[in-house]
């Protein structure tokens, strides 16, 4: 087990306990720690939140509990399943340790993603229900945002997430903080930026993670496991962390956060809504790749049989550079001059009968435009 030092902070003029471990003993190590050219975890961090607590330089200036050269690795936004995946086995490779602050309705959605997270090792957290901007809701929209997302991570983790709460936008309105202040749950912002979702590239996000780093010597990193730049960039920008001798710190807490009956049943409302809609359309909760089918579970082979149409019987084209005219009456006028033309130009049957009979190949009667087009040139 992890040997656990108690020290006390200032905050808000009140004593808060925060819980900082010392260096675990070596059986608790993962078996890969001491693979060389990889991040591991230098130690654990145990944080009390009952008393509520604040943690991230750009915002708060309460608690400062890295060492430098130390980093906390976090994720916003998730779980995406084909980004939060890419992520882990990133994460795993390097046999190292992160927090997933999760969006409630993300969660629901993909439950199985949440256990997985937390089986691998890494701390579930809360990022509010669907995303909104709490400094823009009224204080009842504002709460409900905040206990149902609580309600729907624990839902969907099947047991209760860890009480670490981070804003989104990181806008967080005093009301909302003492809330979470009496709630037993700590705030959470950052050290570093990746802006990850300014950018699809990995290397762009890479870059600036690592300029920040240099330029504040450690902290806590923000980056989001629903983005391309940061599943495609995250295992880059791992081997560069540790390459130039970074030291992961763990955040866990000493206890999990506590749920409100309220909220867990329309959690379990909107759970249940989610299995419904799965349930009477498969397709829902399949992966957009499919499994390639052998041959003999497709049907037998047909020859396709071509009936002939029938004659085309629709009128005749119009002749060409005669625009069609927008009046009936303009264009029965039109078609007068035309047939009044035509019967001018005609020749008499007579002559039309020896014209024809000495030459076979001369062009067919207008009346018999049918037989020649469908006759195909015999």
């Amino acid at each position: 087990m992890w040997r656990i030092a108690t020290k006390t902070f200032a905050l808000f003029g009140v004593a808060a306990g925060v819980l900082a471990s010392a260096a675990p003993a070596k059986a608790d190590k993962p078996p890969c720690s001491e693979r060389k050219g990889v991040l591991g975890v230098s130690r654990v961090v145990e944080i009390d939140t009952s008393k509520g607590a604040r943690f991230g330089n750009m915002q708060y200036k309460d608690i400062d509990f890295l060492k430098p050269g130390e980093i906390v690795l976090t994720f916003d936004d998730g779980p995406l399943r084909p980004k939060t995946t890419s992520v882990l086995n990133a994460l795993e490779g390097h046999c190292t340790k992160a927090t997933f602050f999760m969006v409630g309705r993300m969660a629901l959605v993909d439950p199985n993603m949440v256990r997985e997270i937390d089986k691998r090792g890494h701390t579930v957290a809360n990022h509010s229900w669907s995303h909104k901007m709490e400094g823009r809701l009224s204080t009842a929209s504002a709460t409900k945002e905040i206990e149902l997302g609580i309600s729907a991570v624990s839902l969907a983790l099947g047991k209760p997430a860890a009480p670490f709460f981070r804003f989104p936008y990181l806008s967080d309105p005093k009301s909302m903080q003492a809330h979470l202040k009496d709630r037993g749950v700590g705030i959470f912002s950052i050290d570093i930026d990746s802006l990850d979702f300014r950018t699809r590239s990995g290397s762009v996000m890479m870059n600036r993670v690592l300029k920040g780093l240099k330029r504040q010597g450690k902290g806590i990193i923000l980056m989001h496991d629903i983005q391309r730049s940061t599943s495609s960039g995250i295992k880059p920008l791992l081997d560069a962390l540790a390459k130039e001798g970074y030291k992961v710190v763990h955040i866990v807490p000493k206890s999990p956060v506590t749920t409100l009956e309220k909220y867990d049943a329309i959690a379990k409302k909107e759970a249940d809504r989610r299995k419904k809609y799965v349930a009477s359309r498969p397709l829902a909760s399949r992966s957009m790749v499919w499994p390639i089918a052998s041959a003999d579970q497709f049907p037998e082979a047909k020859p396709l049989k071509i009936v002939p149409r029938g004659l085309f019987k629709a009128p005749l084209p119009e002749r060409s550079g005669i625009a069609r005219p927008t009046s009936a009456k303009l264009r029965k006028s039109l078609l007068n001059d035309a047939k009044a033309e035509e019967k001018a130009s005609a020749p008499s049957k007579t002559k039309r009968k020896k014209t024809h009979s000495a030459s076979a190949h001369e062009a067919p009667p207008v009346d018999d435009w049918r037989k020649a087009a469908f006759s195909n040139g015999h």
